[in-house]
This record gives structure tokens, sequence and C-alpha cells, in this order.
């Protein structure tokens, strides 16, 4: 009877009697590959999204430095430029033998630095009252404090920052009677603004990680508060500083909308680039180059610091 019922069980809907081939083992089999083998199953799955970032970003920014080595040239009539394909590094030599665009890439360097100064300055005594003074409520009330400028739009945040300081009538002129106006001072300013969640955030996290025991232990041996600073908080919270200096640092270096709303006549790589683009587009792609070599350079210099891992 038993048989008689498997029998049954095989055969199709239609009462043929043709048996269907059992399920096959293949699938089985393969999910018990995945299971004995998790590094097969992660690759599997990661396998897509890797594709899709070696595609989207490390492709763009190979064509980005390839499209710098080609440069624009005059037809025979003089009249109209084409692009010369053949390789060369005349964008580069133009980079560095006039004088404007080194002055440019000095200036951007200095303003991220500066904004990234300003936002450690402020941050870390803003986030060390929050991890370790605040009560748990107010705790939570100054997170989303700090993070509610995120909520706004980047173009408002910067058009609000402009009529407070407009000199032509302001919020700071009228209200003061003095105003930075719209020039360099202006551009660090609004930038360490629109930053600075981004750098208070991680070191917040890296002090909320640092127990209460080891600052304990250090006023119970007599250490000053400074001392205190010095030599438990600095070293525990360093790397989420570094963590945050990315963040502030890279903004700041490729950030170009900004400074043309509070900046004035300053001008950025950003703005260099973004002029460029339509007129000289091998060699805004040269310019490019800048801020990602910058970036490269100073992520190898904190890739010791285990800043990396805080991000």
């Amino acid at each position: 009877m038993g048989r008689g019922e498997g029998q049954l069980s095989r055969t199709d809907d239609s009462g043929s009697g043709e048996s269907q081939p059992a399920p096959t083992a293949r699938g089985g089999r393969f999910a018990r590959l995945l299971a004995r083998r998790p590094g097969l199953r992660l690759g599997i799955e990661l396998s897509a999204p890797v594709v899709w970032l070696t595609v989207v970003y490390v492709g763009s920014l190979a064509a980005l430095v390839l499209t710098s080595l080609y440069r624009l040239e005059d037809d025979p009539t003089g009249l109209i430029t084409r692009l010369d394909t053949s390789l060369g590094l005349e964008n580069f030599r133009r980079l560095l033998d006039q004088p404007v665009y080194r002055e440019v890439a000095v200036r951007t360097l200095g303003a991220a630095i500066t904004v990234t100064a300003i936002d450690a300055v402020i941050a870390l005594p803003v986030a060390f009252y929050m991890a370790k003074v605040a009560a748990p409520w107010a705790r939570r009330a100054l997170v989303i404090s700090v993070t509610m400028p995120l909520w706004a739009g980047y173009l408002v945040k910067g058009y609000a920052w402009r009529a407070i300081l407009d000199p032509g009538g302001g919020v700071l002129k009228e209200v003061f009677g003095h105003t930075p106006g719209f020039g360099y001072s202006s551009s660090v300013i609004v930038l360490a603004y629109l930053w600075f969640p981004y750098m208070v955030i991680p070191i917040y996290a890296g002090l909320d990680r640092l127990p209460n025991s080891l600052l304990e232990a250090s006023t119970d041996l007599g250490a000053k508060a400074a001392r205190t600073f010095g030599s438990i908080v600095l070293p525990q919270v360093w790397p989420a500083l570094v963590a945050g200096s990315i963040f502030t640092f890279a903004l700041t270096l490729g950030d170009f909308y900004m400074n043309r709303i509070v900046g004035g006549t300053t001008e950025f790589i950003g703005n260099v680039v973004y002029r460029q683009f339509s007129v000289d587009l091998p060699f805004a792609a040269a310019y490019s180059t800048i801020p990602i070599l910058i970036m490269v350079v100073y992520l190898l210099g904190v890739r010791r610091t285990g800043a990396l891992e805080e991000l």
C-alpha cells in the first residue's frame, strides 16, 4: 500500500500515469556547498555591488584620468577646436606653469585644513559634554540638535547664510553693524558650519566607548583636567577625531557651489573645474585629479591611526 501511494504521488494530475522526475538534488547540493563555504556565499552575495562599484566608481576615475591626458587643438581653419586623443601631459604642464592654478589649489587646501581645525576645536568639548556630562535625555536631545541641520537642503542653508552675511543689509550688518561680507573668510565659516555634524558625531561615538572608570582613576590619582584630557581622553578619541577630519577635509576640498554663494570672487578648485568643464574638458579633468591626489596622500597618512575603522 505504501508503495502504491508512492507511485500515485509521482503521477501527474492528468491521470496519464507518467511518473514525474523526482526533485533534483542539485539545489540541495549547492545549498550544502554554500553552507560549508561561507566565503563563497559571501562572494556571491557581494558580486553584484562589487561589480557596480568597479564599473561606476573605478571606471569613472579611470575615464577621468584618461581624459586628463587628452587635449584640445585648433583645426586647420582655426575656427573650431577638436579633441586630440593622443596621450600627453600638456594639461599638467599648464597647471604647473601658470601660477593662478597653483594659487587656487593652495587656497583650497588651506580652506580644507582651516575648516577641519575649526570643527575639531569646537567638536571636542561639545562631544565630550554629550558623551560624559549630559543626562541621557539631554544626550539624545543634543544628538538630534547636532544632526538637525543635515535635514535642511544644502542650497537652503547656503542662501540662509548669504542673507546673514550680506554686507548690503544682512542680519549681521543690521544687528551688529559688521559682517565679513562675501569672501574667503565667509566660505570657511559656512563650510565649517555645514560639515560640523560630520566631525562631532564620530568624536561623540569614540567618547561614548571610553570607560568612565579611566577618567575616575585619573582623577583619583591626582591628575588635573588638562592632564587627564591629554593623557587619557585624546589618545583614546584620536582615531575618531581623524575619522571626522576625513569627512570635513574631503568635503571642503571638493566643494564649489557654496563658495559661489558666499565666496564672492574667491575661487576654489571646484569653481575652476566647473568653469572649464564646458570650455576645456581635458584640462578640467586634469585639474580634478589634484583633490584626488591630495585625498590619497591624506588617507595613506591616516591609515595607521585606526581612523578608517571608525568610518
